[in-house]
Parts: structure tokens; sequence; C-alpha cells
């Protein structure tokens, strides 16, 4: 069965004769009914009964056309979203983790487009949806980290899914806090330093701790706090004097007036972490334009960053 033999059928129903649809079809009357007798032969029952006065849909010709009727209609919308004056828009998609030179990044990709004509998405959402949503191609490229931790698992997961890491950029332990925090004019701060405040994790479902967004999170922490949303993490930070490890890079005008990094030092029980930040995507898959400018445009806010001072060796 093709969609020009279900278009012929749909067709001779609506005007109810042969002559009338051919004429309507800009074909000969003789096609139209050898289009016709090759699909009655294909899917097995008579569709249309031919009288003096036309055509009569015979119950299980009504039956058919109207299984056939929403499949056709399906196709016709799609063809006119697609054609030169459809309504369609290219769509571009990354997720990532909450970094907000990947969020900065995005916005100064998606300045230099005409935002009518593209459908844009940034997801800041868990690592393992990070990994589905690039994996399935709902986006183009995840932004994620990886560290000694959890390489091992998260290689797996790349394999499993056909992914390919690519790293950015390495950064050690850093403490994310409001101005005001009691600790927020030490030199750094270690773990003793914060057991009587709350600490903030980034909720990552029921998947496992090494899927957890945050840098050390296989610590002992006495207060947690976990969240779904950057703002939220924001206002609690604040409120409850609480406080995350991070990667040390921020951009004020991304995450808020107000709050700041203190270098986390490292102890023989809680040794800092390097955290390995990059992106991943389809294996084999072509990278698109967009895609290219995002990561330049990643590349350009990474390098405004002082890696001596988030990452020494």
């Amino acid at each position: 069965m093709t969609l020009q033999q279900v278009l012929y059928a749909l067709t001779i129903q609506e005007c109810g004769s042969m002559n009338k649809a051919a004429e309507k079809l800009y074909i000969v009357q003789p096609t139209l009914t050898s289009a016709i007798q090759e699909l009655e032969n294909e899917v097995g029952i008579t569709i249309f009964m031919r009288t003096n006065k036309g055509v009569i849909v015979t119950p299980e010709g009504a039956e058919f056309l109207e299984d056939i009727r929403g499949f056709y209609r399906q196709y016709d919308i799609v063809m006119q979203k697609y054609s030169g004056e459809g309504n369609y828009k290219r769509k571009f998609g990354v997720s990532t983790q909450h970094y907000t030179f990947a969020v900065r990044a995005f916005v100064d990709m998606a300045k230099q487009y005409d935002m009518n004509e593209f459908d844009f998405a940034l997801r800041e959402t868990t690592t393992m949806d990070i990994i589905k949503d690039v994996s399935t191609l709902k986006s183009e490229i995840g932004v994620l980290y990886i560290n000694e931790l959890n390489r091992k698992a998260m290689n797996r997961l790349f394999t499993e899914h056909a992914l390919e890491f690519h790293p950015l950029i390495k950064c050690k332990a850093f403490v994310y806090l409001w101005k005001d925090h009691p600790l927020a004019n030490q030199e750094y701060i270690t773990m003793e330093n914060l057991e009587d405040y709350p600490c903030m994790f980034f909720e990552q479902g029921d998947n496992s701790e090494f899927l957890a967004e945050e840098i050390l999170s296989e610590n002992f922490y006495p207060k947690t706090l976990r969240v779904t949303d950057r703002s939220t993490m924001l206002n609690l930070v604040k409120a409850l004097n609480g406080y995350t490890l991070c990667s040390g890079i921020i951009y004020g005008d991304y995450n808020g007036d107000g709050y700041i990094v203190v270098p986390f030092r490292g102890d023989e029980e809680n040794p800092n972490s390097v955290m390995e930040i990059g992106y991943i995507t389809k294996k084999n898959a072509v990278m698109s334009k967009i895609g290219e400018q995002y990561l330049e445009e990643m590349e350009k806010a990474l390098d405004q960053i002082d890696k001596s001072v988030i990452y020494e060796e």
C-alpha cells in the first residue's frame, strides 16, 4: 500500500465518483481504477462498489478508510511542517549538570541565532538523564564530570549508551556558600569546619552515589539536604548557612549575587579530589553547526577562568 493509493481512495470517497476523483487528482480514470484494484487486492477487501450513479463505500471499506484517514492526516501534517513554508523549527538541546559556564555559553550561542527559526532547549537535570538525553539524541551535548571515584562506572555507562566523553577542564573542590556565612572569610575550609552546617546535594533519584553531581559525595556529612533545582539550593544555602562542594567556577550573574567560593582543604580522611568536567556526545554522530558554536562558547567561557586557582597540581 502506497501513500498515493491512500490519497486516491480518500479522494474517491470524498467525491463519490471515479470520474470526479480522477479530475480532482489530475489523472485519467483508468489509472485511478487500476490503482484502487491493486489496493483492494493487497488488503483483501472490496472498498468500493461501482454503480451507474457512482461508487458506494462498502462496510469493510468504510472501516478501512477510517483507519487510513488518520494515518494520512499525520502524513499531511508532517509534509506541511517540513515544506518550504512550513512551521518546522530546527532543534538543538543541551543537557547539563548545574554549571554556570554551560548556561553562559548557551546564552551567548542563542544570541547569535534568530529564535523564531529555532527550538532551543537547555536542560539542567540529573546525571543519568543527561546520559539518556544524549544517547537518544534528545540533546546533542551533555555536560558533566568524572573523577577517580566514578570513572570506571561512568565509562561503563558511556560504553553501554554509545557515548564519547570529551574533557574540558580539571578542578579541585571548593566550598560554595553565602557571603555572610560564618566561614566566608576563611582562607580555606576543612571538613571539620563544615560539621555544623548542612551540605546541599542535587537529587539524583534512585541512582547510586557515583552519579552525584557534587565532588566528594562519597564523604560522610552529618547534615544533608537534597534539592532538585538551582534556585532552591541558592535559597537554602543563604537561609540555613548551608554549603555545597563544587568546581569553583562561578559567574556572578548566573550564580546569583552574594555567593562565593572558598578553597576546600582536604585531610587524610577527606582528601581533596580532582573533577574532570567535560561533555558527552553520541558516538559517531556528526556535530551540527549549532553544536560546534556552543562548544566554542563553552571554551570562551572557560578561557576566562584562572585555571591556576581552581586546579593546582
